[in-house]
């Protein structure tokens, strides 16, 4: 076996900071493609919605060689919601490099997975990207992240961190803001420099920790983790120190090492090296897989507990089965214990009373990206609004709090400011810049389900707002509800333009002309704030008589459409989002009209 030398490094930052573009151009510039092979923008997010969506979702490994080193990278994701992965990570990697945005500067998960750095005595490596912008502030963003450095208590050789310059999207790093460079070369040569090798351990015992999981049809569940000590090999009989403290035995059926994106079966693997292994159906993140008789367990790797929590129910509206094609109990429940093979942060349980299965996770996002790939692979499922979970201690009520950070103009911020009062938060600071303001809050995830879209309408889209998890504290009291009730449909047909020209009046339609619809559907969000049972389907009556100007043809506002978050943000606890292949639709609980007055009373 060749004995490169191994280095490990983990890519952070905060979403959009240009992580999977610095990834691209570490393999672009390593001779990991063919002259004459096609590249795409961001190709380690592999998955359709990491591309629609421009963000990573998943933690995702590749290697390169450089000078003789062979170099693991793991991309992580920025979005919050997936914080989770980043922990794991950050303890099977030598270094990160933390990217911070020239103009933006240092952004909550920023701090969040420095954080995590610091703690597991990484020395991280600071890459300033975007210098090419108009904006651009490198160096008032170098003293900030100083600050950041030393809010987070770092020690003394952590403060000591490389500053790199860069222009990530154009393949460039320079050692200083006005140098010069036509490649990475300055960021390769600061990682060789800065970062050791991993120390030839091969001849100890065999020590290895997951801490990624990956589910293949064929091989089964795959768990991707770290050699620290000892070699791997294939067919090789190894002992499992489990989450419980008991000890298995199995064998590992298939192993892989990384190579460029890919991963190439080899029949041994050395200390310091990222592998995935393959044959132990129930390996899970943190378990340590030893030799027999020598097993010696790494402390185990926690997983961040959820916070919020949906119940996924079979989808019984009247349109069930006509989009889908996975409709059962049994389907759903399937469903989801596949994804329980890979997806560490998900929490089911059966619910009591009803056909429906309680889903807890990170955040908004982390649930609407499964739901998202559930619709697309054909299932249909009717779900809950979100709920937080609770926490009790000390014998008191506990609930997440989250800091939230926003850009508004200052013409906005009354509005925005008031409504964040109303919903239990509490400002940190408030710093002018330019015509924006800069707000920072602690608010209750509570009071954040329904704000997006708020703070999108009340700021004309002009404002940004961020929000990462930031602790436990007390319950805050109730927070204020949707102050509109809906429009719902009291009849099964087809929506015609002459009802919806006449119901324009009373608030906001969420359907166009020729939209299907059912008794107990929500076509429109009520001026007022009670919910309105309305006829969509009612068509003007024809005669022979026909005046000037009165069968002009009808012209309809454009309905207003939600995605997926929003619909989740929307919802009140009597409707559920009704989502299948073909759409996404809201609806009340209890379809019929009569039977949801005589429950309301």
């Amino acid at each position: 076996m060749n004995k490169k030398e191994i280095i490990n490094i983990a890519v952070i930052a905060h979403v959009d900071a240009g992580k999977s573009t610095l990834v691209d151009a570490f393999l672009n510039q390593s001779g990991v493609f063919r002259e004459n092979q096609e590249i795409i923008d961001c190709v380690m997010d592999s998955n359709d919605l990491e591309r629609e969506r421009g963000i990573t979702i998943y933690s995702k490994n590749c290697a390169i060689e450089y000078n003789g080193v062979k170099i693991n990278i793991v991309d992580t994701p920025g979005h919050a919601d997936f914080s989770s992965e980043v922990e794991r990570v950050i303890k099977a990697v030598d270094s990160a490099i933390l990217i911070v945005d020239a103009t933006e500067g240092p952004m909550p998960q920023t701090r969040f997975v420095l954080k995590k750095s610091l703690e597991k005595g990484i020395k991280p490596i600071v890459f300033i990207n975007k210098i090419d912008k108009n904006n651009q502030r490198a160096e008032e963003v170098r003293d900030e992240i100083l600050d950041l450095f030393i809010d987070l208590a770092a020690d003394d050789e952590q403060l000591e961190f490389p500053v790199i310059y860069g222009i990530a999207v154009e393949g460039k790093a320079f050692y200083k803001l006005d140098g010069e460079s036509e490649d990475l070369s300055p960021l390769f040569e600061t990682i060789i420099k800065s970062v050791n090798t991993y120390p030839d351990l091969d001849d100890k015992p065999l020590q290895m920790q997951v801490y990624d999981l990956a589910y293949d049809d064929y091989l089964g569940r795959i768990g991707i983790g770290r050699v620290y000590q000892g070699t791997i090999k294939d067919g090789q009989e190894v002992a499992v120190y489990k989450r419980d403290g008991s000890i298995k035995k199995s064998k590992i059926s298939k192993l892989k090492v990384y190579h460029g994106l890919s991963q190439n079966n080899v029949e041994e693997a050395r200390s310091g090296d990222i592998v995935s292994v393959a044959g132990m159906a129930d390996i899970s993140i943190g378990e340590t897989i030893s030799e027999p008789g020598k097993v010696e367990a790494l402390p185990m790797i926690e997983i961040a507990e959820p916070t919020l929590a949906m119940y996924f129910l079979v989808n019984d509206s009247p349109f069930a089965g006509e989009e889908g094609e996975y409709l059962t109990t049994r389907h759903l429940k399937a469903r989801l214990d596949r994804e329980l093979e890979v997806n560490v942060g998900l929490r089911v349980e059966k619910a009591a009373n009803i056909e429906a299965y309680k889903v807890s996770g990170r955040g908004e996002l982390h649930l609407s990206i499964l739901l998202e790939n559930m619709r697309r692979e054909g299932y249909e499922v009717s779900v809950s609004k979100p709920e937080v979970l609770m926490k009790e201690i000390n014998g008191k009520k506990h609930e997440p709090i989250e800091k939230v950070m926003i850009e508004v103009p200052e013409k906005y911020s009354g509005t925005v400011i008031n409504k964040l009062n109303q919903r239990k938060g509490i400002m940190q600071s408030m710093l002018p810049d330019g015509s924006y303001l800069h707000l920072e809050y602690l608010v209750p995830t509570r009071g954040l389900i329904g704000f997006r879209s708020e703070f999108i309408n009340d700021t004309s889209g002009e404002g940004t707002l961020i929000r990462s998890f930031a602790k436990y504290e007390e319950f805050k009291g109730e927070v204020p509800k949707r102050q509109n009730g809906v429009l719902v449909s009291n009849k099964k047909g087809t929506a015609m333009a002459y009802a919806l020209s006449n119901l324009e009046e009373r608030g906001v339609l969420f359907i166009e002309p020729g939209t299907k619809v059912y008794e107990g559907m929500i076509i429109g969000l009520n001026n007022r704030d009670n919910d309105l049972a309305v006829n969509a389907c009612k068509n003007k009556k024809l005669t022979n008589v026909r005046a000037s100007g009165s069968d002009d043809s009808i012209n309809l506002s454009p309905a207003k459409e939600f995605t997926l978050e929003q619909a989740l943000e929307f919802i009140e606890d009597d409707e559920l989002v009704e989502i299948t292949p073909e759409a996404i639709r809201l609806r009340k609980k209890i379809l019929n009209e009569k039977m949801r007055l005589r429950n309301s009373k």
